[in-house]
């Protein structure tokens, strides 16, 4: 019984220690990152003097008018600002979804003269920054009458403008089989019967994936609809969040309190909360 007692334990054991130390290694670093976050919530109900000399994730004074002089600081209701976002953003995935995913299957399905220098010329724009693209956008959008206005936001969305999606959805619908069109062929469909109702069908993943990153880039395009839109019943969340901020990136307001509002702020670049306070002079509901 000691002889056994004695014994070295086996590999299993050892393996098993192995995990649970990556485990709880795991464990306390993801404490860690979570702090921040943790911190950023409490600091929400905390009175702007306690914030930066109370440490701790539990605030020992909540102030929950934070949040309420927050959301009303400007000229609507923050929900306004929510919704302006809400409806560029939701055009803007149909148009990409719609125009992209013809522009891909002709590209990948359909044979003209041309076919690659078109698609190497569309896949030339992905090295275009939007600087350089910017003004002369702006110029035509001018002479268009459509500055101060969700058309330069939404209109070119439904021209496939975006080659990052018009590649992905081509590499997608390259990978279906071309049989599945010959049959559909010989079932008398043309071409947009096979596109409606093989293509897409198919390609949902790609879609799905298309629509996701073109919602979050609309949502946080603070670039874009600044220079677009300078009207404030037209302003969207990531601009009226700039409202917040002076000249220098600090917060306005002094001593006023805080309250973040759950979003990627466009101008840190970073996932903070924006200090919504209530200065004085800032314009407010009637």
């Amino acid at each position: 019984m000691d002889a056994q007692a004695d014994r070295p334990s086996g590999p299993g054991s050892t393996s098993r220690a192995r995990r649970l130390g990556k485990h709880a290694l795991l464990i306390v670093l993801g404490i860690a990152m979570l702090y921040p976050l943790l911190w950023m919530v409490s600091s929400s109900f905390k009175p702007t003097e306690l914030i930066f000399r109370d440490p701790s994730i539990w605030p020992s004074e909540a102030n929950f008018a934070n949040y309420t002089e927050g959301w009303t600081a400007l000229a609507h209701p923050f929900h306004f600002y929510l919704w302006n976002s809400a409806v560029i953003a939701f055009f803007s995935v149909v148009g990409n979804l719609l125009s992209c995913s013809l522009a891909a299957y002709a590209f990948a399905r359909l044979k003209f003269r041309g076919r690659a220098v078109f698609f190497a010329m569309m896949l030339s724009t992905l090295m275009l920054p939007i600087h350089v693209l910017i003004v002369p956008r702006y110029v035509l959008f001018s002479e268009l009458g459509w500055i101060n206005t969700n058309l330069p936001l939404i209109v070119p969305k439904f021209f496939a403008t975006d080659a990052f999606f018009i590649f992905l959805m081509v590499q997608f619908i390259r990978g279906l089989p071309r049989e599945l069109d010959e049959a559909a062929r010989m079932d008398g469909c043309g071409h947009f019967r096979i596109y409606w109702r093989i293509i897409m069908p198919l390609s949902l993943p790609a879609l799905a994936t298309s629509a996701l990153f073109t919602f979050i880039w609309t949502w946080n395009d603070f670039f874009s609809q600044l220079i677009f839109l300078t009207d404030p019943n037209l302003y969207t969340a990531p601009v009226a969040l700039n409202s917040f901020l002076d000249g220098q990136g600090r917060a306005r307001g002094g001593n006023s309190s805080r309250c973040p509002l759950w979003r990627w702020h466009p101008s840190s670049g970073s996932s903070s909360p924006a200090s919504a306070t209530s200065p004085r002079g800032w314009p407010r509901r009637a």
